[in-house]
Order: C-alpha cells, then sequence, then structure tokens
C-alpha cells in the first residue's frame, strides 16, 4: 500500500466519494476474516477507508464472541497514581506536563503514594495503575521503594511505566533494559503499559513527540518487558492528523511485535482529547470509532481482548463498542489526572452499566484472570 500524504484526517468526505463513501466491496475481505485468514496491511487500508461500518462490526461481534462467552463481558478496578507531572518529552498533544524543577509541578512522596494505595485497596481496588511524566532527577531507588509499597506491603498489583519512561530510567542508570526490568520486577512490577506509543510511523512521531521513542524502540522495549515476564496492553490514539495508512502501519507493528513475544493481553482504541491550543485534532465520528474497533477484532487475530475506555469514549459508545469486537470496558478507573475522564467510579456501576447493555458483568484482573 503506497502512502498517500493527501489522505490526512481520513475518513473522506461525502464530496469526494459520493454520498456513500467509499464503495468499494468489502465482503471479501470480511470473508477472510471470518474464515481465520489473516489480514494484510493492504486489507486493513480497504477497511479502514471504507464507510460499510455496519458490516464490519457485525464480523467484529461475531469474531469476538467465538473468543469469548458472547453472554459476558469484563470489568476491572485499578487507581491511576500520577506520581509526577514533571517531563522533558514534550509531546505536542499533552497539558498534564511541566518544565523539570518548575514551581508548578509536582512529585508524589513515597508517603503520598502508599496513602492513595491504601486508599484503593479500602475500595475494593486491586491494582494500582503507575505512570506519570519522564522526570530525569528520580532515581531507581524511587521506583523500587514505590514499588515495594504497592506490591509487597499493601498486596497490590503494580502496572507501570511506559516504555519511554523504561528506556531513560535504564540510560540514566547506566544500565540495560533488561536488569532494570529484573530489578523493577523483584521490586513488585507485574505488568506494563503500551503507553507512548499513539501512532507508530516516523512521521506522525515527528509530530507527536519527537523526543519520544522511535517505534523500532517502542517495540524493542515492549519485547523485553514481554520477555521478561511482564505482559501488558497496547493502544492506539487516533483524531488527528493520521492517514489511513498509518493507522495500517501502527496495527501492523503491533501485531508483529505480538507474533514475536506475546505479551500483550490487550489493545484499546482511544481518541485525541483537546488539551493543548496547537495540536490538529479532529472530530472522530461515533461510527468511526465503532470501525475502529471491528478493524482491530478482524486484523489484530493474535490478542484476544479488545477493550473500549468508557474514561475516553463515553457510556452509550462504549455499549456499542461491546456489540463491534470489544469484550471488555477497561474500567473502573479511581483517579486519572491526565485525560478528562468520563467513566464508571464504582464497582456497582460498572456491573450495572454491563448488566443493563445485556451482559453478564465478569470481573478481572489486569493479567485477564476471572474473579
Amino acid at each position: 500500500m503506497t502512502p498517500d500524504s493527501s489522505r490526512v484526517g481520513f475518513p473522506d468526505s461525502a464530496a469526494e466519494t459520493g454520498i456513500f463513501g467509499d464503495v468499494t466491496d468489502i465482503r471479501p475481505l470480511l470473508d477472510k476474516a471470518l474464515a481465520g485468514e489473516r489480514l494484510t496491511l493492504d486489507d486493513a487500508g480497504v477497511l479502514l477507508s471504507s464507510d460499510d461500518w455496519t458490516s464490519m462490526v457485525k464480523v467484529g461481534h461475531e469474531l469476538r464472541n467465538r473468543r469469548h462467552d458472547p453472554a459476558q463481558a469484563t470489568w476491572t478496578a485499578f487507581r491511576v497514581i500520577n506520581y509526577t507531572n514533571f517531563c522533558d518529552v514534550d509531546c505536542s498533544f499533552c497539558s498534564f506536563k511541566d518544565e523539570i524543577r518548575s514551581s508548578r509541578g509536582y512529585t508524589l512522596t513515597l508517603e503520598q503514594i502508599e496513602a492513595k494505595t491504601v486508599e484503593a485497596r479500602d475500595l475494593g481496588c486491586d491494582a494500582i495503575f503507575f505512570q506519570g511524566g519522564v522526570n530525569p532527577d528520580l532515581p531507581l531507588a524511587y521506583y523500587t521503594e514505590a514499588f515495594q509499597i504497592i506490591a509487597h506491603r499493601h498486596g497490590m498489583h503494580v502496572r507501570a511505566l511506559s516504555p519511554v519512561e523504561l528506556w531513560r530510567l535504564a540510560e540514566k542508570e547506566g544500565i540495560s533494559l533488561e536488569t532494570l526490568l529484573e530489578v523493577l520486577k523483584q521490586a513488585g512490577l507485574g505488568s506494563v503499559p503500551g503507553a507512548g506509543a499513539e501512532i507508530l510511523t516516523e512521521r506522525m512521531r515527528e509530530v507527536l513527540s519527537p523526543k519520544k521513542l522511535t517505534a523500532a524502540q517502542w517495540c524493542e522495549t515492549m519485547g523485553a518487558c514481554h520477555r521478561a515476564g511482564l505482559p501488558g496492553s497496547c493502544n492506539i490514539v487516533f483524531g488527528s492528523t493520521e492517514t489511513v495508512e498509518d493507522v495500517a502501519a501502527h496495527l501492523g507493528y503491533l501485531r508483529d511485535q505480538q507474533d514475536r513475544t506475546g505479551g500483550f493481553l490487550s489493545f484499546v482504541p482511544w481518541v485525541f482529547q483537546p488539551q493543548t491550543k496547537n495540536f490538529p485534532i479532529r472530530h472522530v465520528m461515533s461510527w468511526e470509532y465503532l470501525r475502529m474497533v471491528a478493524v482491530a477484532r478482524m486484523f489484530l487475530d493474535n490478542i484476544d481482548n479488545i477493550e473500549v475506555s468508557i474514561m475516553v469514549m463515553g457510556r452509550e459508545l462504549a455499549e456499542l463498542g461491546l456489540r463491534a469486537g470489544a469484550n471488555d470496558i477497561s474500567s473502573i478507573v479511581i483517579e486519572e489526572n491526565v485525560l478528562a475522564s468520563r467513566g464508571l467510579k464504582t464497582m456497582r456501576a460498572a456491573e450495572r452499566f454491563l448488566s443493563e447493555a445485556g451482559f453478564q458483568p465478569r470481573r478481572r484482573t489486569l493479567g485477564y484472570e476471572l474473579l
């Protein structure tokens, strides 16, 4: 598939493609997915260019039901601890960061981290999502002591540190990534988020954050985590100037990495939120998001779980996503400081949401063990 820079901000307008948009017959590709044949990058591009989203979500839901109990949908409960907002990466879309050693920024003390952990545990959460800015002033001991408090003192699962945080920490400490992961794992690290990917093409890396890891470095870091016995998630964030080719290539990076190391437990599609004045975002239509969920289910044939984020997408769209290929709602999330949250806040709310959506609610751990 040849990249076409003119196709920025898909889908094409009706004026360009006719009232029904792209009328390419996608039935052969849907049949291919239903037959269990692997879709190509070109196939993904065709699907992502098509307006026949209703056919895609039907197939996405069918494939979801073949892999998971059709009557059930899962949820989990964790607290996000954004331990610092000092950051020197300068992502163009982020308003959370503060300049290093700015008087406006913060870094949580270990006592504050423990207090947040105890509060989450008392509310019934079993996991902490520990993530923040890339703060070069923090030593390795800060992380190991925090993880020991969360995991060993209070028995909570620790999912922590995006690839760029890990990469930079290994550089700062002068040790290999493999050595760093072993130290953090012994301290209590249990899994890793596939954060900081957004769109894994070099063109979009330059738009989003030139100081972040390249696509190859991001995949290298996630592969090292998987080989160290630290599974986690992966995602896409779209709704800016990405092209169909960018999105297809991103999904290809994720699938290829999963073929190599097999540690992605789930995939989560998100959209960019308006946080900064100069970062270009566009409105992602509801059907376009559902198409992304369905295409992910068809293309990412080696990732079991597709999550819809109520926190980012809202309840109505998340409910529809569970009929488009997703099997999990990635909630409840207690405390979120980076994104504007539209999510569920209580366990009763999560179970009620899924019940009203027509599913039997099943709680899970971050490792996807059913409770």
